[in-house]
């Protein structure tokens, strides 16, 4: 089942990036392919590298009382971007707003499919 549930993010991170070029034009895709890979790129990158952005910058967060992390969540997806060939971000502002939009898709979905502890596709 461990299998199922990092398939299920891995396309539910995939689908948020879409919804994300779909309405930042600061966004590129060249096509879902690409979507399902900067899918999994970017929960890598959310697994390994964010947590470290966090510890680093965890006084500028706590200074601005946490919207330091909007910055964070942008530059990981920037990083996403420079990695995945066909996942393009005209700019740190594009950056900024595609994540936002990507974290609201990607909570909202994963609340919609996923059951509440996160261990499996909910039933229906």
């Amino acid at each position: 089942m461990k299998h199922v549930r990092l398939l299920a993010r891995v396309l539910l991170n995939g689908l948020a990036i879409i919804v994300a070029a779909w309405f930042v034009p600061g966004i590129r895709l060249t096509g879902p392919a690409t979507a399902l890979i900067a899918g999994a790129i970017l929960g890598v990158v959310n697994a390994l590298v964010r947590p470290v952005l966090l510890l680093l910058t965890l006084p500028l967060t706590l200074v601005t009382l946490g919207l330091f992390i909007f910055v964070v969540n942008a530059l990981c997806l920037a990083a996403t971007a420079a990695l995945v060939p066909g996942f393009d971000i005209a700019g740190f502002p594009a950056a900024l707003l595609g994540a936002l939009i990507v974290s609201i898709v990607s909570w909202i979905l994963n609340g919609l499919l996923l059951d509440p502890i996160g261990r499996e596709p909910r039933r229906r």
